[in-house]
């Protein structure tokens, strides 16, 4: 049962997400100081209104008495996700991904360039071979 764990816990997948989650903690304050400070503020700027929290709707109960549903805590929740998200996949996603198809182009080039140079030396093999071989034959 232990030996399960063990295995469990030091496989590669744990081990990577472990270091995603410290990373992502740390990371969370770039990315709510790009959505607090710019984003936000430029939302507010455009409609006129950065802060949803406000925004609620009353109904009074059974009682006689109003219940305050503030609806846009909700509001706000769902525009700061979408913002993070976006903030995250347009500022990190992308560049990462651009980053991974340069290396890979790179590596497929030098991997041709080795190929290219293995096809000459082995062409210049094959030639040599032939002129011995050609020329071994008319000695006889």
């Amino acid at each position: 049962m232990l030996q399960g764990f063990k295995e469990f816990i030091t496989r590669g997948n744990v081990l990577d997400l472990a270091v995603a989650v410290v990373i992502g903690a740390a990371f969370s304050g770039v990315i709510s100081g790009l959505v607090d400070g710019f984003i936000m503020p430029l939302i507010g700027w455009l409609i006129g209104a950065p802060d949803f929290t406000e925004i609620a709707f009353y109904l009074p109960n059974w009682q006689g008495e109003t219940t305050k549903f503030q609806i846009g805590l909700f509001i706000q929740g769902v525009i700061m996700f979408l913002l993070i998200s976006a903030a995250i996949y347009f500022f990190v996603i992308l560049p990462i991904k651009k980053l991974q198809s340069l290396r890979k182009q790179a590596e497929e080039d030098v991997v041709e360039e080795a190929l290219a140079e293995e096809v000459v030396l082995l062409t210049e093999i094959r030639d040599l071979l032939r002129t011995q071989t050609g020329a071994a034959s008319q000695n006889r």
